[in-house]
C-alpha cells in the first residue's frame, strides 16, 4: 500500500460532492474560500479522467437559444451536498449556498452530459447539508445533516426508490446515532454504518458546544434496527468532515492469487472480506486536522490504524475520496497553513486544489516509474507508453474546457 500520486493544479474545491462512473470521477460544486454563493448560478462539474490524471471542467449546459440554463433546469453551485450513482445516471440532493437549501432531486446523465429534475412523489426530507447519502439495492438513504428550516441537527433516515421515485421516512428501532452533520456512511452485508460527525451537547440544537462522537454504528437495512458493536484495535478520534470508503480483499482460492477490488464481484472460488476506510477529518475541539488512515473490519469489528508508505495527503478536512479498481483518489478540502502556528492555523487556512492517488496494490511497473523519478533517471530511452504515464504521475494539472459538444 503506497501513496503514489500528488498533483497540483486541479479544482480547489471544498465541500465538494464525487462519484466515478466507469474510468471517469465526476465532481459537483463545492466552494473555494473569497468566492461569492449568494446567487444561484449553476453548479460546476469537474471531471478526472483516471488513467491520465487530467481534470476537465465541463462547459455550462445552454438552451436552444444558446441562453446558459439557470436554476432551477440545474442545481445552483452548493457545498455539503451528497451525490451517488445508480446504474448509469448520477443524483444530487441537498446542499446549500450562503442563501438558501436546496431538497430537490437532480439527475446527472455522463453520456449527454445533460441535467434533468426527475418527478419524485411520497415525503421528501426537510432541504439540508452535511448529510450522508449511500446506495443500498434501488434505494438511496438519507442519513442525518443540518435541517436549517428547523435549525436543527438531524438523525433520520429516509429513502428514495429509484423504482418507484417516491420518497419515505425510514422508521428505525434501537438506539439512533446522535444528531450530527458532516459524517460519513457507507454500507457492507446489508448494513448501513455511520462514523463521525458533529453534534452539539443540546442537540439537536446548534449552541456552539460541539461533540465528536468516536463510536460506529450501523443499520441494519432488513430489521431497521440500529447497532452500536463492541469494537477492538486503535479508535479513531472523532472528526468531521473526513473521508470513509470500503474496499474488498480478495482470496483467489485457486491460485493463491490476493488483491484488492473495490466492486463487489461474485465469483465462485473467491473468498472477501469487506474493511472500511477512514481518512482525515476535523475536530473542533482539539482544533486539530488529521491525514491518518484507519481500517475497520465489520466482521471483526476491529479497528487497525495503518500507515501506507510514500508521502500523504496534508492534513485536512472537506475533501472528497473516491476508490476505483484498486486505487484512492483523494482531491481538495481545506488544510491549516503550514507555517502558522497552532494558534494561527484556524485563522489561516488553505484551499486545496491537488489530487492524491492511494494504491493499495502497487504493481512492479508504478514502483519502477517511482523508482525513476525518485532518482531522477533519464526517461528519454524509455517507450513513449511509459513516458506519459511518467508525465501523467508528475506534471501538475491544468484544467481543460472543452468544446461543448452535447449540445
Amino acid at each position: 500500500m503506497r501513496w503514489t500520486v500528488h498533483l497540483e493544479g486541479g479544482p480547489r474545491r471544498v465541500n465538494h460532492a464525487a462519484v466515478c462512473v466507469g474510468e471517469y470521477i465526476f465532481s459537483f460544486g463545492g466552494y473555494c474560500t473569497g468566492d461569492d454563493y449568494r446567487f444561484s448560478e449553476s453548479i460546476d462539474v469537474h471531471v478526472l479522467n483516471i488513467q491520465t490524471l487530467r481534470w476537465t471542467l465541463l462547459p455550462q449546459r445552454r438552451d436552444e437559444n444558446g441562453t446558459i440554463l439557470k436554476y432551477p433546469e440545474v442545481p445552483f453551485q452548493r457545498y455539503g451536498h451528497t451525490a451517488v450513482a445508480h446504474k448509469d445516471k448520477i443524483y444530487i440532493w441537498g446542499g446549500r449556498n450562503d442563501e438558501s437549501l436546496c431538497n430537490v432531486l437532480y439527475c446527472f446523465d455522463p453520456k449527454t452530459l445533460s441535467w434533468s429534475r426527475p418527478p419524485v412523489i411520497g415525503a421528501i426530507p426537510g432541504a439540508r447539508d452535511g448529510h450522508s447519502a449511500c446506495v443500498i439495492d434501488n434505494c438511496m438513504y438519507i442519513f442525518g445533516g443540518f435541517v436549517e428550516e428547523i435549525n436543527e441537527f438531524s438523525c433520520d433516515v429516509h429513502a428514495l426508490n429509484f423504482n418507484t421515485m417516491e420518497w419515505r421516512y425510514i422508521q428505525t428501532f434501537g438506539v439512533a446515532p446522535s444528531f450530527r452533520d458532516f459524517h460519513t456512511a457507507e454500507h457492507i452485508h446489508g448494513r448501513m454504518y455511520i462514523f463521525g460527525g458533529r453534534g452539539d451537547k443540546h442537540s439537536p440544537y446548534h449552541s456552539q458546544e460541539e461533540i465528536y462522537c468516536p463510536e460506529i454504528v450501523y443499520l441494519d437495512l432488513k430489521t431497521k434496527v440500529w447497532h452500536r458493536p463492541s469494537t477492538t484495535g486503535k479508535v479513531p478520534v472523532g472528526r468531521r468532515s473526513h473521508s470513509m470508503c470500503k474496499h474488498i480483499y480478495i482470496h483467489m482460492c485457486h491460485t493463491h492469487h490476493e488483491r484488492l477490488n473495490f466492486s463487489c464481484i461474485n465469483l465462485p472460488t473467491v473468498i472477501y472480506n469487506n474493511l472500511i476506510y477512514v481518512f482525515g477529518g476535523y475536530n473542533g475541539l482539539l482544533d486539530q486536522h488529521f491525514n491518518d488512515l484507519y481500517t475497520f473490519d465489520p466482521k471483526a469489528n476491529c479497528w487497525n490504524l495503518v500507515k501506507p508508505h510514500g508521502k500523504p495527503p496534508t492534513p485536512r478536512r472537506r475533501q472528497v475520496g473516491i476508490v476505483k479498481n484498486q486505487r484512492l483518489f483523494l482531491f481538495g478540502g481545506t488544510s491549516p497553513y503550514p507555517h502558522a502556528t497552532a494558534q494561527e492555523q484556524q485563522a489561516f487556512l488553505i484551499d486545496n486544489n491537488d489530487t492524491n492517488v492511494l494504491d493499495f496494490e502497487p504493481s512492479l511497473k508504478t514502483l519502477s516509474i517511482l523508482a525513476v523519478v525518485e532518482h531522477r533517471i533519464d526517461t528519454t530511452w524509455l517507450p513513449r507508453e511509459l513516458r506519459l504515464e511518467i508525465k501523467a504521475m508528475t506534471q501538475p494539472n491544468s484544467i481543460s474546457r472543452p468544446i461543448n459538444h452535447a449540445g
